[in-house]
C-alpha cells in the first residue's frame, strides 16, 4: 500500500503511541483523522504538528465507550474526507486491577474501549475500506500472550484483540487486510517508578525499553506489506522469547 494521499483514522491519536503513529503516517504522506476523547489541548498540538508537516489533519472527538460512537465516528470521518483507506485502532485503557479488587464498572469500561470499540469501528469502516483496498491495524499488547496478575482484565481484552484480528482478516479478505501490533514495554503505566523501568530494561533481551516510534514503524510495515494479513507483530524487545 502506498500511503501518500490515503485517509487514515487513528484512534487515541492525541498523545502517546497513537500520536507517534499519526505523525509517522503523516510523514509518509497520509491524511490523518485524529480521534481523541478528553485530551482537547493535546489534540490541538497534534493537529498543529501534523499540519506543519504539510499534511491534512482534522480532529474528531468521541467517547468510544459509548456504544453508538464507533459508527458515528466513521461516518464523520468519511463525510469530512470523502472516504477512508486505513483504520488504526490505538485507543485503549490500561488499569491496574489485582484479582479480588476488580469491579464490574472497571471490567465494562475496559471491554468497551479496548475490545468492543475496535470491533464496531472495523465493522462500520469495512465497506469504505473495501472500496479502497484498505487495511486495519489493531494495537494489541504483550499482555495478550502473558499472564500479568495485576492486569488480568486488560490482558483478556488484548487477547480478544488478537483473536479479533485473525477473525476479521478472514472475514474481510481479500478486500481488506487486518493485522495487529503487540507492544511490550514501550510506555510505562502511570505510577511506575525508575526501579520498575530498570527491572524491565534488565529483563528485556534487547536491554532497553521500546519507544512509541518502534510501534509506529511496525504499523507502517504492516500497511505496506501487501501479502500479510491476520498476523500480530510483537514489538517487545524479545520479552516473549523468555518463556
Amino acid at each position: 500500500m502506498q500511503l501518500t494521499g490515503r485517509v487514515v483514522l487513528v484512534t487515541g491519536a492525541a498523545h502517546r503511541v497513537g500520536k507517534a503513529i499519526a505523525v509517522a503516517l503523516a510523514k509518509r504522506g497520509a491524511r490523518i483523522a485524529v480521534h481523541y476523547h478528553g485530551a482537547a489541548a493535546e489534540v490541538e498540538n497534534t493537529v498543529a504538528e501534523l499540519s506543519a508537516l504539510g499534511m491534512e489533519a482534522h480532529p474528531f472527538q468521541a467517547d468510544l465507550r459509548d456504544a453508538a460512537a464507533p459508527e458515528s465516528l466513521i461516518a464523520d470521518v468519511v463525510s469530512h474526507f470523502g472516504g477512508l483507506d486505513v483504520l488504526v485502532n490505538s485507543a485503549a485503557t490500561m488499569q491496574r486491577t489485582p484479582i479480588g479488587s476488580v469491579t464490574v464498572a472497571q471490567w465494562d469500561a475496559m471491554v468497551a474501549l479496548n475490545l468492543r470499540a475496535p470491533f464496531f469501528l472495523a465493522q462500520a469502516a469495512a465497506p469504505h475500506l473495501a472500496r479502497a483496498a484498505g487495511a486495519i491495524v489493531n494495537i494489541a499488547d504483550l499482555a495478550a500472550f502473558e499472564t500479568w496478575p495485576a492486569y488480568v482484565p486488560h490482558g483478556i481484552t488484548k487477547a480478544g484483540v488478537v483473536q479479533m484480528t485473525r477473525a476479521l482478516a478472514h472475514a474481510l479478505a481479500p478486500a481488506v487486510r487486518v493485522n495487529a501490533v503487540a507492544p511490550g514495554a514501550v510506555l510505562l503505566p502511570e505510577g511506575w517508578d525508575a526501579a520498575a523501568a530498570q527491572h524491565l530494561t534488565e529483563t528485556t533481551p534487547l536491554r532497553r525499553l521500546g519507544t512509541p516510534d518502534d510501534v509506529a514503524h511496525a504499523v507502517i510495515y504492516l500497511l505496506e506489506a501487501e501479502y500479510v494479513t491476520g498476523e500480530t507483530l510483537l514489538v517487545d524487545g524479545g520479552r516473549r522469547v523468555r518463556t
